[in-house]
């Protein structure tokens, strides 16, 4: 924009800002619309860098795209469990999914933080420096108690190896080796969608919500600070109301029997 107009952008004129930025939604080869929104925020940064108001340049404001969130089947869930060859994978989809952990979270579980005797997992110091606590399904803590007696991990419960897994300095499982993990065993259990990460958060509270577990209580679950997060999963389900436990118990309740 400065070249175009040989000048600083926080010299224009509003109305030559308007116009330079309807000319970028009407070129026919494409900026894209992503363009055009960084454009925007490009321009929003330069003003607060300069200490100036949004309104000195009339800036458009950019409507977010109201998306419902993708989830999985309970069967889908099961075969991505059944699909993992090593527990360690086993353990990852099911506390992904039975706990609606983000990827920061389960890679900070710290043998200190399970509670087999209450069933809960302590998550510490998440998104936004808050700890919540969740019920952990009976067939985690089997699992777990099976995976440390086995692995002997010191601190985290999930230590990284080598590629294409990886592993932090401090010895975690690292981000990516997380996201290759999850999208490998679901591509194995035949998958046809772009399972990732936070997929699994999203069917954990969706699933809670048509377990019966009422929507405050899924708050709290997921960390979130604002009911309105929560309340878009109620686009994808229709809750009764009943106490909360970890949806992974249903699903070996309901296709465990299946497979036996």
């Amino acid at each position: 924009m400065a070249l175009h107009f040989n000048c600083l952008p926080t010299e224009l004129d509003p109305e030559q800002v308007k116009d330079y930025l309807y000319e970028l939604q009407q070129r026919s080869k494409t900026p894209s619309q992503t363009y055009f929104k960084h454009t925007v925020y490009g321009l929003r940064f330069l003003l607060k860098a300069e200490g100036l108001p949004y309104e000195h340049l009339h800036l458009p404001a950019i409507a977010r795209a109201e998306k419902l969130p993708v989830i999985i089947s309970r069967e889908e869930i099961w075969s991505m469990i059944k699909s993992a060859t090593l527990l360690k994978h086993k353990l990852l989809i099911g506390l992904l999914y039975g706990c609606g952990l983000r990827c920061m979270e389960v890679r900070n579980i710290e043998l200190k933080h399970i509670d087999n005797d209450r069933k809960l997992l302590h998550i510490v110091q998440s998104k936004g420096n808050k700890d919540r606590y969740v019920p952990l399904s009976v067939h985690l803590i089997r699992g777990i108690k099976t995976f440390i007696n086995s692995s002997k991990p010191k601190r985290y419960l999930f230590e990284g190896t080598g590629n294409p897994e990886g592993k932090d300095f401090d010895g975690r499982y690292s981000q990516r080796g997380v996201q290759w993990a999850v999208k490998t065993i679901a591509k194995n259990a035949g998958i046809i969608k772009e399972v990732n990460v936070h997929m699994l958060r999203h069917t954990y509270a969706t699933h809670l919500l048509e377990d019966g577990v009422n929507i405050i209580t899924v708050q709290q679950l997921m960390g979130h600070n604002n009911i309105e997060t929560t309340m878009i999963y109620l686009h994808v389900c229709t809750p009764p109301d009943q106490l909360a436990h970890s949806p992974l118990d249903k699903v070996f309740e309901q296709c465990g029997r299946t497979t036996k």
